[in-house]
């Protein structure tokens, strides 16, 4: 499953929320230094589709506001 992410480092409070199809916002704490903002979101991911943070994936847009993850549920 492809899902695209909105991130939003550097927030006060961690959230996941469903705004489109396949668009999620995500705000994560952490800031977009040494990827630890990715790290964070591939966490919160994994606990939203309850799956291990090694079967999420990121395929484009490292540095980028809108990202694009790969899920491989089941």
């Amino acid at each position: 499953m492809i899902v695209r992410v909105r991130a939003k480092p550097n927030s006060r409070m961690e959230y996941i929320k469903h705004v489109e199809k396949d668009l999620y916002e995500v705000a994560v704490k952490e800031p977009p230094e040494d990827n630890r903002a990715n790290k964070r979101i591939i966490e919160i991911l994994a606990e939203n589709f309850n799956v291990s943070k090694s079967n999420i994936k990121l395929v484009r847009g490292s540095r980028a506001r809108i990202k694009i993850f790969e899920v491989l549920l089941g």
